[in-house]
């Protein structure tokens, strides 16, 4: 029996860590492609006359993907640089005639947490985009579902503005999921039930500012890219990627405003717990304060020494208890005075 490779059954690559190809041809719909006929049809992008284009996809878990980029591919040593870094800032730059692009992207089975952020490092040329991440990534599946629907792109660059548009997608469903919960921790908190976990709110805001910090340089990044774009670059697909970088950068906007409203949410809580434990160090304090009396009284008179007032008087607990009731009661009368002249 052969061998079990566990990360082709895991991420779905074959031996050379490729996840998936697929071929554009004017009037055609995508066609995907196996690993020989790649190699194939990148010995035929350089045929003249020769108008289609390619996009690889490979899972970087599979240690035979870098090797396989380097030997087969010619991409700048930005791309393969990109490679290794971990999550870190968004890189977006033009490296001679190929576009070098590392982007964050929540993974494909993720609760939106904020450890559940991942790459995805991207090299696009006239002829060819090629993606490569460790883990599956929603943005890119989103894509690959609608290349395999029959969707048509007429270049590689329409194909990373429709990347983009589905990362702003993907950005904009966790923003709306997001608000629907805070919706609900509001209602809650309106309603005076500060019974609400603050492990919730701030799981949930440092999930939405982890987002914002990695996701907000992208934008600008595209921006910069835009203002001076590469010759192989058309209008339409110029176009194409500043209406999707407006997108993501409204999407972002709309999370960096949730992350500010879970803020105030989260003031508003601690206001209302101090609010309560304030209410009730004042509850303890004036049940202190009128059981004063008698803790007074009962220490002084369980001395057990002579001169004690009233030991020989018949109804000398009588008159104990009824002074004793007398100052309580005056200490509780002045007390409501207290609180109706403070009263707002």
């Amino acid at each position: 029996m052969a061998p079990v490779n566990t990360p082709e059954i895991a991420y779905g690559s074959d031996k050379n860590g490729l996840v998936w190809a697929y071929q554009f041809s004017a009037g055609m719909p995508p066609r995907e492609l196996d690993s020989d006929a790649v190699t194939a049809a990148l010995s035929a992008l350089a045929a003249a006359g020769n108008t289609s284009f390619l996009w690889l996809h490979f899972s970087l878990s599979n240690t035979g993907a870098e090797r396989w980029l380097r030997q087969s591919l010619q991409l700048p040593d930005t791309f393969y640089e990109s490679l290794r870094e971990s999550v870190g800032s968004t890189q977006l730059e033009q490296a001679g005639d190929a576009l070098v692009a590392v982007i964050h992207d929540v993974m494909f089975d993720s609760s939106f947490d904020s450890s559940n952020v991942s790459t995805v490092t991207l090299g696009v040329t006239p002829r060819l985009m090629v993606s490569a991440r460790l883990r599956p990534l929603r943005s890119v599946d989103r894509l690959r579902a609608a290349v395999r629907g029959g969707q048509a792109f007429r270049s590689t660059a329409e194909l990373l503005a429709h990347l983009l548009r589905d990362q702003a997608e993907v950005l904009a469903e966790i923003v709306r999921r997001s608000t629907a919960r805070v919706d609900g921790i509001e209602d809650r908190l309106l309603a005076n039930r500060i019974s609400i976990s603050r492990a919730e709110l701030s799981a949930l805001r440092r999930t939405l500012v982890r987002l914002q910090r990695l996701l907000a340089p992208e934008p600008a990044a595209m921006f910069r890219l835009l203002s001076k774009p590469a010759g192989w670059v058309k209008e339409e697909d110029l176009r194409d990627l500043r209406e999707a970088a407006e997108e993501f950068s409204t999407a972002v906007a709309d999370a960096m405003a949730l992350a500010e409203r879970v803020k105030l949410l989260q003031e508003e809580l601690i206001a209302q717990v101090n609010e309560q434990t304030g209410r009730t160090l004042f509850v303890l304090t004036v049940v202190t304060v009128l059981a004063l009396p008698i803790n007074l009284i009962a220490g002084l008179f369980g001395m057990n020494v002579g001169g004690i007032p009233f030991s020989q008087v018949p109804h000398g607990f009588l008159v104990v208890v009824g002074g004793t009731t007398l100052l309580t009661a005056s200490l509780a009368y002045l007390t409501y005075r207290v609180l109706n002249r403070n009263k707002y």
